[in-house]
């Protein structure tokens, strides 16, 4: 296609590069990625993958105990952090195999090393080889983000905690976002004391107040620990092992571990995007228009790295269209960003699509809120006194559904569905119309009032 070496060369192997790595390849194109660290990118080395497996492992401490009011007798309880730790890794092993089989089953070139922009359309990796591409895609995700606080070199992010060698019996996390919420539940479920502190006065910024106050209600009657408005003065080492953790406004207090999770920085440095002219906004991000290309024609970006919406389905999207873009025989594709589904795999979990309460009111004035508050039947027998929460945001002139957000038991997989509805533009009549399944959760979708 090209006088180049490569048509296309994707600096990053995560879910992004490797999708638009994949689909350019298919379309014709002679593709190489190159990847630092390892093929999978943040979600499946070190992010939602094998996080969604601690989740899955902790969701057994409530269920065991459950179970007894269903009539089972399993004993003695006893929880092995080394055995999860280590089928999760071993797992992450496995899809690390699986995307490197589908890169090289494509024909795609993978370079396991560094690489950077030294020229237009040229490319120079760590070892010294130099080839050019007729495309470059940028698609190197985000970091976590740590402040410059004192000790902070003692606290570890979300990118080491597979690897614990143990599980702390105290823990503290700094965030008030999704991943500090996930893993509070995580830790929490397993067996340690945990301390949530959070800079600002509210957690999940972003989703429906009702689901976030419900949230927290749960979160303390579960045990978790939160200090609001709280920032860190120091961390420093405790003689007996451990940590000293001073807080504004609060007494020096040891823990076993202290996890920052407090946002993520576009990987921008260093990969040659200055010398090659690509513009940077303010936190770093390359901005692209609606083709995911950068102000230089050539070079293309998708995913966390364009600091659009952090998720992987996303990048996933982004990279899907920009292979189509470049390299297909239709009509170009942009991704549409809006109404966007999204979820908090706390304990229990947050699902979302669409406008909060608050937003629809100050966007559309006049609106209608359907709501349903209940105890899951699962959650009555085994004498759990959690309730579950759904609410529907309609635009009271037309009744069109513009947001769904629930906090209940499996609400991820009941929003994937219902987010389609949402896109689609039904209304409430639409829902009220269609029968319910019976008995399920889900069925109050359709018998909200």
């Amino acid at each position: 296609m090209s006088n180049y070496d490569f048509d296309l060369f994707t600096i990053g192997a995560g879910s992004g590069g490797v999708r638009a790595s994949r689909v350019s390849a298919a379309h014709g194109a002679k593709v190489a990625v190159a990847e630092e660290y390892r093929v999978g990118g943040t979600c499946v080395i070190r992010g939602c993958v094998p996080k969604k497996m601690l989740v899955y492992g902790a969701h057994f401490a409530e269920d065991l105990e459950d179970c007894k009011r269903f009539g089972w007798d399993i004993g003695e309880k006893r929880f092995d952090w080394n055995v999860l730790r280590d089928n999760v890794l071993a797992d992450v092993d496995r899809l690390e195999g699986a995307y490197t089989d589908t890169l090289e089953n494509h024909d795609v070139t993978i370079f396991a090393e560094r690489a950077e922009i030294t020229g237009p359309h040229e490319i120079t990796l760590a070892s010294g080889k130099v080839v050019t591409a007729k495309y470059i895609l940028v698609a190197t995700g985000a970091r976590p983000q740590l402040p410059d606080i004192e000790g902070i070199e003692h606290a570890i992010t979300s990118n080491e905690v597979f690897h614990l060698d143990e599980l702390p019996k105290k823990i503290i996390i700094a965030g008030g976002g999704y991943i500090a919420n996930e893993f509070a539940g995580i830790f929490n479920e397993l067996g340690s004391e945990v301390c949530l502190v959070n800079r600002g006065d509210q957690l999940l910024r972003g989703y429906d107040e009702a689901l976030r106050d419900r949230l927290l209600q749960i979160s303390i009657m579960k045990g978790i620990e939160f200090r609001f408005n709280a920032m860190f003065d120091y961390i420093r080492p405790s003689e007996d092992g451990g940590f000293l953790v001073k807080l504004s406004n609060h007494d020096e207090e040891r823990a076993d571990l202290v996890l920052f999770a407090t946002g993520r920085t576009p990987n921008t440095e260093g990969i040659g995007l200055d010398a090659a002219g690509v513009t940077l906004g303010k936190k770093g991000e390359i901005p692209v228009n609606r083709f995911s290309k950068t102000n230089v024609d050539h070079i293309y970006a998708v995913g966390d790295v364009t600091d659009r919406v952090q998720l992987t389905p996303v990048a996933i999207r982004e990279g899907q269209a920009f292979a189509d873009t470049v390299f297909g025989d239709g009509d170009p594709v942009a991704v549409d960003h809006h109404c966007v589904p999204s979820t908090v795999f706390s304990h229990p979990p947050i699902a979302a699509v669409g406008l909060t309460e608050e937003e629809a009111r100050c966007s559309l004035g006049s609106i209608r809120v359907h709501q349903s508050d209940f105890r899951p039947m699962k959650n009555v027998l085994a004498g759990r006194n959690e309730r579950s929460l759904m609410k529907m945001i309609c635009d009271a002139e037309d009744g069109r559904i513009v947001g769904i957000h629930m906090i209940a038991p499996e609400a991820p997989e009941m929003m994937q569905a219902a987010a389609i509805a949402v896109k689609a533009g039904l209304t409430k009549a639409d829902f009220d119309a269609t029968v319910a399944i019976h008995p399920t959760m889900a069925e109050e979708l359709v018998l909200m009032r």
